[in-house]
């Protein structure tokens, strides 16, 4: 098993990677591998932080990071990280490569001076890694609520000092949708079904921490 950077000769396998991992998991299709995509000629991806997981010499996950930031009540800015998509291949999660692919990353993230991260996902998956809920941090995005899929790590205790923050992502997440359906149709086509999974996904990305 080796983490090592992502290079150009794996990008096209870590986009198939991310939309056979993706596919059907949160909506009908996905979008995550177009976001892979776009992602890397962005000014706030973060390459020194975007890894694969090899087994036996092929990969197999990946993770990537962008650039995101806090803004206090006083307008002063904080920059800190976000990562998405974690991606492995179906056949090999839950055997831990995400979570070998996650700590790698956080010893990095830390190393480049990042202290702090936060993400959109199912807690159920990142609460074992440190994260927790958004409210705990006092960070909420601009509308002023807290979701409940919205976690933070901090990489350094008390690097979040108690301020109440709200979170802006990066620009590159508000990807147009009609050029993802574009470029997914231009692959191998894959079956869009309803999964149980689409359930969750809904019922947590409405939810709020009060």
């Amino acid at each position: 098993m080796l983490i090592r950077n992502e290079e150009t000769k794996d990008y096209e396998v870590v986009e198939a990677i991310t939309r056979k991992a993706f596919y059907n998991l949160y909506v009908p299709g996905c979008v995550e591998h177009y976001l892979v995509h776009i992602m890397r000629q962005h000014e706030d991806f973060v390459p020194e932080l975007d890894f694969v997981v090899e087994e036996d010499g092929h990969v197999i996950g990946n993770i990537m990071y962008t650039k995101a930031r806090l803004v206090d009540e006083a307008k002063k800015e904080k920059q800190i990280l976000t990562f998405g998509p974690v991606s492995v291949l179906p056949e090999y999660q839950r055997m831990g490569y995400g979570k070998m692919l996650m700590e790698h990353s956080f010893e990095k993230a830390l190393e480049l001076g990042y202290d702090a991260i936060v993400i959109f996902g199912i807690p159920g998956n990142y609460v074992g890694r440190g994260f927790k809920s958004c409210k705990k941090y006092n960070i909420c995005i601009d509308n002023g609520t807290y979701p409940a899929a919205m976690m933070v790590k901090e990489l350094k205790a008390g690097a979040l000092n108690g301020r109440k923050w709200i979170y802006y992502n990066s620009p590159v997440m508000q990807m147009d949708e009609k050029d993802a359906q574009s470029f997914d149709d231009a692959l191998e086509k894959m079956e869009k079904r309803y999964e149980p999974s689409q359930e969750e996904f809904y019922i947590l990305s409405n939810s709020y921490v009060h």
